[in-house]
């Protein structure tokens, strides 16, 4: 996408945004007025370390959580509104697929929900298939896949509605470094394929670089945005691009925001 964002439709808007849990006497701020947006087809990801309400922030933009305090914005409307209208979709860490149903009814269920004509979706569920590389497992179950194909499933499913946004919560975390790198350049494919929005949270520094836009950094207890980092590698990302200087410098200058921070911390507290 192009690198000038003035030029842009904005799709999030994440307005001082900050979430305390627990009650009094005994809360805990996880995040602290967090604000920036998220443009029309843009990849953004949000990374820092554990703990540092990431993910917090991904649930809080998909209306699985509410804020106490701040506002989102999503297409113009509350986040419940755009979630009603199936507007984004979720993928998670773990998979969460239905056992007991195959992969092409596993990535049906959503258009089921919605009672869609099955005689119609099968053309959309082939076509998912297609851009996942699942259609020879089609009428595979969960438990005969690898974690890299159910993960595909996943994603699968959660285009199943063609939703412009897709929120996607560390899905690759639980994957060996092989076929994570894997997944990275068929996300990125299907990226290319669909034109979503995707908002990635990762606490993986050259996993943010290699798929993202703009990288936000969140600094942990409480959670703030730290720094912005735009990636200008353009759209089309490869195994050169992993081995460049240029790569390597961007993740050094990141991490180095994490040092900077776990400095700050360390003298506050001395």
């Amino acid at each position: 996408m192009s690198s000038d964002l003035s030029q842009q439709k904005v799709e999030i808007s994440v307005d001082g945004v900050s979430m305390i849990f627990g009650k009094k006497g005994k809360q805990a701020t996880v995040l602290q007025d967090i604000s920036f947006d998220v443009y029309q087809n843009e990849f953004v990801s949000l990374l820092g370390p554990s703990g540092c309400g990431k993910s917090t922030l991904l649930r809080l933009m998909a209306d699985l959580l509410q804020p106490s305090s701040g506002q989102i914005i999503i297409q113009k409307e509350h986040p419940r509104e755009v979630r009603l209208r199936r507007k984004f979709g979720i993928v998670f860490q773990n998979p969460t697929l239905f056992e007991w149903r195959t992969v092409r009814e596993n990535i049906e269920l959503p258009l089921e929900v919605m009672g869609q004509d099955r005689s119609v979706y099968r053309t959309v569920v082939d076509q998912l298939l297609e851009t996942v590389g699942l259609m020879k497992f089609k009428d595979y179950y969960p438990w005969q896949l690898s974690g890299g194909m159910q993960q595909r499933v996943a994603i699968a499913r959660a285009l199943s509605l063609d939703p412009p946004i897709l929120f996607m919560d560390e899905p690759f975390s639980a994957l060996d470094e092989f076929t994570k790198e894997k997944l990275h350049y068929e996300l990125l494919e299907i990226k290319r394929k669909t034109n979503k929005t995707i908002v990635f949270v990762t606490h993986s520094i050259p996993e943010a670089v290699f798929l993202s836009n703009r990288i936000l950094v969140l600094s942990a207890h409480p959670g703030r945005i730290h720094s912005i980092h735009p990636v200008e590698f353009g759209e089309e990302r490869s195994l050169q691009l992993r081995e460049s200087a240029s790569f390597h410098a961007m993740t050094a200058s990141i991490r180095n925001c994490f040092y900077e921070e776990s400095g700050t911390n360390e003298h506050q507290m001395g």
